[in-house]
């Protein structure tokens, strides 16, 4: 724990007994009149801390005097400082059984009974995604890294030890970037995503690039092996269109598009989705993306593939297209939020798979409830918005038969699941 401690500005002190660690990753002091937040801590530690200015209800960590046996050495140099990962202090058993816990937690708390699956670790080789922050202070120096706890503040990272392999070189192509951008006072966020054939790279902040700028940019593009570079979206160069695998097929990945966090993750949840959809016959899949799921569920059922951005289902067609063995694809752009599919609309089906952002499908669940829809399969990466929305269904008259935590966000609080609904 020293090289966090040396890492902390030290005030003035309080003594705390963390009882628990709470749903985020902090631990929890029962002190006074509420509880306090401490970053780092775990249950039945005795520690040092500093109130946080301005915040009663938090404090920062600066000396752990008497230790959990749970506790063990962060790998990372940058823990405590980087914002990136809020426990790596932990025994792994226990961390498992606090993440799995969250759901449970969650799902008592919107009473809503049902048994769930043990945690299902779901890193794999690593972070396939990263966006990387640049900003040169007033003193000239130019800072590239990760956003530090809860601050707007850059961490100069050179090596980050949770990301895949597909992005090695990422850091240095951030560097790199932001030297010939020279951002000033404004930061600059640096999109990194490891493609099979290189990194697709998605520059935001920057303003208009000088045409003067764009061969320097190109000999960046070669020597960090890029395979796009773009700005707000826009194309700036391209050496070769970033593609990604799934299933049977080879998606070009739009500018900046979503992907979940690890490869593992992926095939994870899509795995889950798959085996509850084993008997179904015709599906559709909303929220879907560029189709980690559509284009794995349409090697047996005919799919219906919905999605707002009609970047990633201009992708998801190309795709399907290209791809072999493949029943019938429909994809189409479509806002779910202010244009669910209605019951009329959902009576062709025998399944639907939905994976929303993190606000959940509130209005999706409602048109579901009303349908007569016999399989659901719910993803989601927040377990506040699925109970919600779960209870929406409940009411509906569907049953939840089974929830499965998925931890592809090692290492952080962020836990997914899959369920499976059934009337």
């Amino acid at each position: 724990m020293q090289p966090l401690v040396q890492k902390l500005q030290i005030g003035g002190t309080r003594k705390f007994v963390i009882d628990h660690v709470g749903h985020r990753g902090d631990g929890i002091a029962f002190a006074g009149r509420g509880n306090v937040f401490v970053p780092y801590t775990l249950g039945g530690e005795t520690v040092d801390a500093e109130p946080v200015a301005g915040h009663a209800d938090r404090a920062r960590l600066l000396r752990v005097e008497t230790p959990s046996p749970e506790r063990i050495a962060p790998f990372c140099p940058h823990f405590g400082a980087c914002g990136g990962c809020a426990i790596q202090h932990w025994q792994p058993e226990a961390y498992r059984a606090w993440k799995r816990q969250i759901v449970v937690d969650t799902l008592t708390q919107a009473r809503i009974d049902c048994a769930v699956d043990d945690l299902v670790d779901a890193h794999g080789a690593g972070r396939r995604r990263i966006t990387v922050h640049a900003r040169r202070d007033d003193d000239g120096q130019l800072r590239v890294g990760f956003a530090a706890p809860n601050s707007h503040a850059i961490v100069p990272i050179d090596a980050c030890p949770i990301l895949d392999p597909g992005l090695d070189g990422a850091l240095g192509a951030a560097r790199t970037l932001a030297d010939v951008l020279k951002p000033a006072n404004k930061p600059l966020d640096i999109q990194v995503t490891a493609a099979d054939n290189g990194l697709d790279v998605d520059v935001r902040g920057s303003g208009p690039l000088p045409t003067k700028l764009i061969a320097t940019l190109s000999r960046t593009a070669e020597a960090h092996r890029l395979a796009r570079l773009t700005r707000h979206g826009e194309l700036v160069l391209m050496r070769a269109p970033p593609v990604i695998g799934i299933g049977t097929a080879q998606v070009v990945l739009p500018p900046g598009s979503f992907l979940q966090a690890t490869v593992a993750g992926e095939e994870t949840l899509a795995a889950l989705v798959a085996g509850h959809c084993k008997k179904a016959k015709h599906i559709a899949d909303l929220f879907c993306g560029v189709g980690p799921f559509a284009l794995r569920l349409a090697g047996k059922a005919r799919v219906a593939a919905l999605d707002s951005d009609p970047g990633a289902i201009e992708a998801l067609r190309k795709a399907a297209a290209g791809a072999h063995g493949l029943k019938p694809l429909k994809a189409e752009a479509r806002d779910l939020f202010r244009r669910p599919l209605v019951p009329q609309e959902l009576r062709e089906f025998d399944a639907v798979v939905f994976d929303p952002p993190r606000q959940g499908a509130e209005a999706q669940a409602r048109q579901l409830a009303a349908s007569k829809v016999p399989l659901v399969v719910a993803v989601s990466c927040n377990a506040t918005t699925f109970a919600r929305d779960t209870n929406i269904l409940i009411a509906g008259g569907y049953r939840l038969a089974a929830v499965t935590p998925v931890d592809q966000f090692r290492h952080s609080p962020h836990v997914e699941l899959v369920a499976r609904f059934t009337r």
